[in-house]
């Protein structure tokens, strides 16, 4: 038989004899199976399907990635140019690096925060006892270091706080005023503070403060009968020749002659600033706990004895009422409660301080001429500031809401009041506005309004309040800001005179501050009582510079007399300056604002109690 068959379609049909085994056959079919139960990956494919002149050819190798399969070659290469790629570039970084190059300034700062860092200067020249080393004031030493102890009636030390103006007279009245403002600035401008460098700064000049009220009475008792009032003397009987700081003329460093110390036993009005001091410092310092509970302490002695002991601390005619005279005790009450409220969160200050007849004492709703303007001796705008902060951000409700009310409404007044189309003060003609009706010393209230009006126009900015109405008509926020600027602006040279008010701020400033340590040079020689004259009366400039010491100012006819001897044109307080600090930052950068959750730290949260039921019906 022929090996070919016949093919059915038309050709020879090959029967190959197969030489494998039965066993065998069975074996690769097992093997097929095995192999078709599993999906190959593509280099098992690819032998696959492999031709027969790729048999002899060298196998490519792999590198299995996880998400990818790629040649090892080519990873290798790929790898390869990445590293080079990064040592280049390193390279050239580092050859960036080590050129020099001129890097661009940051832009300098605007004059609002020149001038703050020299008010808070004056601070430093204005302290007494022993200077820390960081002082910064070259002219200045340790001086009247025996203060209180050299009284028989005292005997403990009263060395520190800080000399009140040109003479060696400390007086706790203007300057727990002078400690509470710079407080309040700092709780509401903190992040301010601290982006120009001044935070820690302003609170060693606050603690240096609070620190000396403490020595003032007996902080750590539950009640007291007495406060400190002044030490030294400012007695100016005509004809005396006994010496005290102000008949002699030398730099504290050199005072030899006796200082006297003054106390009160019922002075409401001086106690209940104290405590306000004191009160505000606590919340400056609450990350400091035992020294903000120790501040608490002593706040509430002493408003315990303002409340309990009534009285003027300058009646009877003492030094205390030539100087700073106060004309009632009642707008303390009011400014004093609300920070006692705002330092313990005890709503017992708040009912006080929101009081109905209390208000009125203070003056809250006659107006008068000099209604609406805050100073050392009347805290009552001051106060309903601080209280429609209060009623924006928490909102207390009944039984507080009232009040709260009148007193945002008395603010938004006072507000108006400032504006140059309303006639409630007068203005010079190179735009000061006269919050003092032309009387000398008139920088000192216009700081203060300058202080209020920008706090309350960040106030309205962060309840979302675009502005406030005097009676129809609606002015923004930044009619107030605009005030406060102008007026700033004023006391920094922008005047008829050309002249900077604040010394060391700008080319032309007062050269003759009325101040016995600037006016005195620092040469190893002592200067007694009338050796000091000569420099009093010299028309020479003085020696040393007393940064940052804004003067009294201008006359109503924006006249400045550069004269020495002449204390209503050329001195400087604490609490002038205290106010110019206030208003510098608070106007100073942009954005920030105010700190709307620091003040309220020690406020527990508010739940506004219900109002009384109505009467019962009565057909």
């Amino acid at each position: 038989m022929s090996m070919y068959g016949r093919d059915p379609w038309g050709g020879p049909l090959e029967i190959c004899h197969d030489s494998a085994t039965d066993d065998d056959r069975s074996r690769n079919l097992d093997l097929d199976r095995g192999a078709l139960s599993r999906t190959l990956d593509e280099t098992q494919q690819s032998w696959l399907l492999a031709g027969p002149g790729d048999q002899g050819r060298k196998k490519k190798k792999y590198v299995d990635i996880g998400c990818l399969v790629v040649s090892r070659k080519f990873f290798v290469w790929t790898l390869g140019v990445l590293l080079a790629a990064a040592v280049f570039a390193g390279v050239v970084a580092g050859i960036a690096k080590a050129i020099p190059r001129r890097h661009r300034p940051p832009p300098p700062p605007d004059d609002y925060t020149v001038a703050l860092h020299k008010a808070l200067m004056f601070f430093n020249a204005q302290r007494s006892g022993k200077l820390p080393k960081h002082n910064n004031v070259p002219w200045r030493g340790n001086s009247c270091m025996k203060d209180g102890l050299s009284d028989p009636a005292v005997r403990r030390s009263l060395v520190g706080g800080y000399y009140d103006a040109g003479a060696a007279v400390k007086l706790n009245f203007p300057a727990a005023f002078s400690m509470t403002l710079l407080s309040w600035s700092v709780i509401e401008y903190s992040a301010k503070y601290e982006a120009v460098g001044e935070l820690g700064h302003v609170r060693d000049i606050i603690k240096w403060g609070a620190d000396y009220f403490l020595k003032t009475f007996n902080s750590t008792a539950d009640s007291i009968d007495r406060v400190v009032v002044q030490v030294g003397s400012a007695a100016t009987s005509p004809g005396s020749t006994q010496p005290n700081d102000h008949y002699c003329w030398m730099r504290p460093e050199d005072i030899d002659y006796p200082r006297p110390v003054v106390e009160c036993h019922a002075c409401s009005d001086l106690a209940a600033e104290m405590a306000a001091a004191l009160a505000a410092a606590s919340i400056v310092f609450k990350d400091n706990k035992a020294y903000s509970r120790k501040l608490v302490h002593g706040a509430a002695t002493l408003f315990q004895f303002a409340r309990d002991r009534r009285g003027r601390y300058s009646a009877g005619g003492s030094d205390a009422a030539k100087l700073y005279n106060s004309t009632s005790y009642w707008d303390e009450f009011v400014w004093g409660s609300s920070w006692m409220y705002l330092a313990t969160g005890n709503s017992s200050y708040l009912t006080l301080a929101t009081h109905p007849k209390l208000a009125k004492h203070a003056g809250a709703f006659w107006g008068g001429p000099d209604y609406g303007v805050f100073s050392w001796d009347n805290k009552l705008t001051g106060a309903q500031v601080l209280l429609s902060r209060l009623r924006l951000f928490l909102s207390p409700g009944y039984p507080y809401e009232e009040m709260l009310r009148a007193f945002h409404n008395q603010t938004s007044i006072i507000m108006c009041s400032y504006l140059p189309i309303f006639k409630s003060f007068n203005r010079t003609k190179g735009g000061l506005i006269q919050l003092n009706h032309g009387k000398p010393q008139p920088l000192q209230y216009v700081v203060n309004a300058a202080f209020l009006a920008s706090v309350f126009s960040d106030y309205l900015e962060a309840a979302d309040t675009p502005g406030w109405y005097c009676g129809p008509h609606f002015y923004s926020i930044e009619v107030l800001r605009s005030f406060a600027r102008t007026q700033i602006e004023y006391i920094l040279g922008k005047n008829p005179l050309k002249m900077s008010y604040v010394v060391g701020f700008g080319k032309h400033y007062p050269k003759h501050v009325h101040h016995r340590g600037a006016s005195i040079p620092k040469n190893g020689v002592h200067y007694g009582c009338k050796g000091g004259w000569k420099w009093r009366d010299t028309k020479k400039p003085n020696p040393n510079i007393i940064v940052g010491a804004m003067v009294a100012g201008p006359d109503r006819h924006d006249g400045f007399k550069d004269v020495r001897k002449n204390h209503n044109y050329t001195e400087a307080t604490l609490a002038g300056n205290a106010g110019l600090v206030a208003a510098l930052v608070a106007l100073s950068g942009e954005g920030h604002g105010v700190d709307k959750n620091m003040m309220f730290s020690a406020v527990p949260p508010m739940f506004p109690s219900p109002p009384p039921p109505p009467a019962p019906w009565k057909p």
